[in-house]
């Protein structure tokens, strides 16, 4: 049976993104996607809003600056009609430590939070939050390298990939025993396990595929141009790379 050590195998997208399209294609590659969606917008429970222009003058959660949710936050009140800055604008989008999230939350000092799994599952759960949008096709993690280390390991990148692949497919197939796995995991590495609800709830929102949408990338390119962490515009066609 394959190890399923999450830590060993992925990358934030927004890190490999960013990196890539800052130095052209020249410092790493995506060489397999990992996991999309687990992304989503909480409002709080006896909420109004609906669509961006109602975020106008409140504060939403994200993160961390520039981080994917922090990205899609910032574009989507963007596309709305507002003008979002880094420190303000006409909403706040306020980069805050997940569990600090929870918390700000639950004391009513935010109106909303863009954030990943299994934050959202806690905010509902814990804090009865309510979804108001969900991000299913947003690239969550892939498997990145260097391009110097893919160019002399390139025979043991291919094998590295297979055996990524493999896994993704196993874990597809054996979503209890792998989510078993997980918490078994989580709790030896944080002292602190997640309820098998929370997880099981977690697991719904998340698309597990070891392939890579370079249309996604791309809409991610142009969020990030929208919600000024990128200038012009990137050429991707080197940042995708199969071993």
């Amino acid at each position: 049976m394959p190890n399923p050590a999450p830590h060993s195998r992925v990358a934030f997208s927004s890190i490999a993104a960013n990196t890539g399209a800052r130095s052209r294609g020249d410092e790493i590659r995506i060489i397999a996607g990992a996991a999309n969606g687990g992304a989503a917008l909480l409002v709080q429970p006896n909420s109004n809003l609906k669509v961006p222009a109602d975020f106008k003058g409140k504060k939403i959660a994200t993160p961390q600056l520039g981080n994917t949710q922090d990205v899609s936050a910032r574009a989507w009140l963007v596309a709305g009609g507002l003008k979002i800055t880094q420190s303000g604008g006409d909403a706040h989008v306020l980069p805050t430590a997940n569990p600090d999230q929870l918390v700000l939350f639950k004391q009513k000092q935010l109106d909303a939070v863009w954030t990943v799994e299994p934050w959202v599952s806690r905010l509902e759960l814990e804090a009865q939050g309510k979804v108001l949008m969900e991000e299913w096709d947003a690239v969550t993690t892939v498997l990145a390298t260097g391009v110097k280390f893919l160019q002399s390991n390139r025979g043991q990148m291919r094998k590295f990939v297979a055996a990524h692949e493999e896994l993704t497919e196993w874990i597809k197939a054996n979503p209890a025993e792998a989510q078993r796995m997980i918490r078994t995991e989580l709790a030896a590495e944080t002292l602190a396990g997640l309820p098998d609800a929370l997880v099981e709830r977690a697991w719904k929102r998340i698309v597990l595929t070891s392939e890579i949408s370079r249309l996604t990338l791309d809409k991610f390119m142009l969020s990030a141009q929208s919600a000024g962490f990128l200038r012009g515009a990137p050429d991707l066609s080197r940042l995708i790379e199969k071993p």
